[in-house]
């Protein structure tokens, strides 16, 4: 198992403990997150790119295993992923060029 692939798990198991200690308002960001990422405009691998932008710009490591991993999972390319990093870079300046490289590696490992 990759070291990304471990850490999602390790993120996914934090976030069940959350569930279960607030399932009333895990349930409520559930229904949110399903809702901002079924396909519309955007398909959910774009929208899950956008995600993971915002995601290196606001620097969470967990987000962004998160979102890559879900991006990969609706047919995200490498590509597409570098395109999404160059906009978290402009955006977020010198922090959000440390966190898409590590978005491109845990890409790259999942």
């Amino acid at each position: 198992m990759t070291k990304a692939r471990e850490s999602l798990n390790e993120a996914k198991v934090r976030m069940g403990g959350l569930a279960k200690a607030a399932p009333d308002m895990f349930a409520g960001f559930t229904r949110i997150s399903r809702a901002a990422t079924q396909a519309g405009q955007f398909s959910s691998a774009q929208k899950e790119l956008m995600a993971t932008a915002i995601a290196v710009v606001q620097g969470c490591d967990d987000c962004i295993l998160y979102h890559v991993e879900a991006a990969t999972r609706h047919g995200a390319d490498e590509a597409e992923l570098v395109e999404a990093l160059e906009v978290a870079v402009e955006m977020g300046g010198g922090p959000a060029i440390m966190y898409a490289g590590r978005a491109l590696a845990v890409f790259r490992e999942v």
